[in-house]
């Protein structure tokens, strides 16, 4: 699916003895960054190569995956995560691929408290709630089209709109302290005294009084008229409540990293199917050749076996590609809301886009005006710093007052009014250890508010850095993967030539493929990692939902 322009189709796609892999870090449950790391696969010795060309073809095949990942930790992240990149070897890879490239593309939802405030794993990123049903038809899907729907239908940002209206419910809790609270009664009551009972006895007086009815309409009436701890409370709770509202509007940039991730590996997954199909008419027209050779009496079996074994070969890369194309975009109707049986095909592509004039400080101080997240946490601070003042009011006296008004009598004709008002000082005299405990845990909470905010301040410095690195190595490994490619194909022409002439059997033939094929792969993961590197720095600079579209840009 990238254009001609940017792709040039090989004859056989392989597995490169260097594959070049963006892998996802981890801290404290929560993606952090990714890093482009090379690994090389150790190849045969060179006798096991040109002795035995049919179980090199073979191992390229069954053994391109045996690699070691060398992972590391860096510091913490808000939600910045790439996917690892597509992998060069779909038919050894599959299920490793399906939940690295896209899992590492879900991050958990990282609010201004430091925890998942809509009460979920970061695997909610990769779920969604179902809308509709199948179709029935093959539909078009855009990049635009799946990040809209992600924003909609995306399980993370729909349970953390719920964390927002916990958070608001508490708020209305807390602010119920401070408003009068009224309350009305109405009751009628049927008595029948035994005095007697009471220790009133008197001669010749009946000690039973009634039965007698009493009816009573009432309305109470309480306010706080002084109460320093309810006040900082309620101010720590709208604080709270702000911080929640920001951290939705950062998991939607969270989504927007998500979904576009999923989206570019399914499009390198079909840029590869591409290569493939084509590889495989050249495995077949190979194979033709050596087995017409052969027939003339020119070619020795040799030759045909190679081929066919080449041609075969291409025949597992395509199935084992295909399935994993499949499975990714599973993945991406989980994370956008679609049902699994709907099919679909990927309408845009992501050609080359260079980003010049990338100043880290000048992004660094537009993120931190435009970081939904940071924010969030500028807001727990100063709730944070609410508590401690209310942790502190708790030694302060409070004044309340409280009354009522009614009617009451025996019947509603036969009734008076009454009333009674309250006024109430309370002073807390002797409640050392716990107001002490208190402001301690309150402290600890300020402190811990301000330690993390400007943690992360620092890593959305180091993850903006980082993503420039990224996207300028990203950047030359395109040109150097795009000249690797003309320079491939000019020898996979020569060999072709000097096979049909005769001049040479078929295993500079297949061994030309191969190197060809590593070129372009090499090439679509390049051009994978530097589009999630150019998504990751819109997330970094927290523009990712409104600017998207520039970072990728074309079709």
């Amino acid at each position: 699916m990238y254009p001609e322009s940017f792709l040039k189709i090989p004859p056989k796609p392989v597995h490169p003895n260097y594959n070049n892999k963006t892998l996802a870090f981890e801290e404290f449950g929560r993606i952090t960054h990714v890093r482009t790391v090379t690994i090389r696969d150790m190849p045969k010795s060179e006798p096991e190569q040109h002795s035995d060309a049919t179980l090199q073809r073979r191992s390229s095949t069954m053994g391109r995956g045996a690699v070691s990942w060398v992972m590391a930790m860096s510091l913490a992240s808000i939600g910045t995560a790439f996917a690892q990149a597509p992998s060069t070897n779909a038919s050894q890879q599959p299920a490793a691929q399906n939940t690295n490239a896209i899992g590492a593309g879900q991050p958990s939802l990282y609010n201004a408290t430091g925890s998942n405030g809509a009460a979920a794993g970061q695997d909610s990123f990769k779920g969604s709630v179902v809308t509709g049903k199948n179709t029935g038809t093959v539909i078009d899907l855009s990049l635009d089209d799946a990040v809209q729907r992600g924003l909609r239908q995306n399980l993370g940002v729909i349970l953390q709109g719920s964390s927002v209206q916990s958070a608001n419910g508490q708020r209305l809790q807390q602010l119920q302290s401070l408003l009068p609270t009224v309350n009305a009664s109405a009751s009628i009551e049927v008595e029948q005294l035994n005095l007697a009972a009471e220790g009133l006895k008197f001669k010749g007086f009946n000690p039973i009084v009634g039965p007698f009815q009493v009816i009573d309409f009432r309305a109470y009436l309480t306010q706080s008229l002084f109460n320093i701890n309810a006040l900082e409370s309620y101010i720590s709770s709208r604080h709270n409540f702000a911080a929640q509202k920001l951290t939705a509007d950062d998991a939607r940039d969270l989504v927007v990293l998500t979904v576009g991730n999923a989206y570019l590996v399914c499009v390198a997954d079909s840029a590869r199917i591409t290569a493939v199909n084509a590889a495989l008419k050249t495995s077949k027209l190979t194979l033709d050749q050596a087995v017409a050779a052969h027939d003339a009496g020119t070619s020795p079996r040799l030759d045909v076996l190679r081929a066919q074994v080449d041609y075969q070969s291409e025949q597992q890369t395509l199935i084992s590609t295909t399935n994993q194309l499949a499975k990714d975009k599973l993945s991406l109707a989980r994370a956008i809301g679609l049902p699994l049986d709907q099919q679909f095909n990927l309408t845009d592509t992501a050609p080359y886009k260079g980003l010049d004039n990338l100043d880290p400080d000048s992004a660094f101080a537009a993120a931190l005006k435009a970081r939904k997240d940071l924010q969030a946490s500028g807001e727990q601070v100063l709730s944070a710093e609410a508590s401690k003042k209310a942790a502190k009011a708790d030694m302060y006296p409070t004044a309340n007052f409280s009354g009522d008004y009614g009617d009451i009598g025996e019947t509603v004709n036969h009734s008076h009014g009454t009333f009674t008002a309250t006024g109430q000082v309370t002073v807390p005299i002797l409640q050392i250890d716990k107001n002490r405990g208190e402001q301690l845990s309150a402290d600890a909470s300020l402190q811990q508010a301000k330690d993390r905010l400007s943690d992360q301040a620092q890593q959305v410095n180091a993850d903006i850095r980082s993503n420039i690195l990224d996207i300028q190595s990203a950047a030359k490994l395109v040109d150097a993967a795009k000249s690797n490619v003309d320079l491939a194909a000019e020898a996979l022409s020569e060999a072709q030539q000097r096979f049909h002439a005769g001049v040479a059997d078929n295993l500079p033939v297949s061994q030309a493929q191969t190197q060809f094929e590593q070129a372009n792969d090499q090439y679509i993961s390049a051009l994978y990692q530097h589009n999630v590197a150019k998504l990751s720095l819109a997330r970094a600079l927290g523009v990712a939902q409104t600017n998207y579209k520039d970072y990728l840009g074309g079709k």
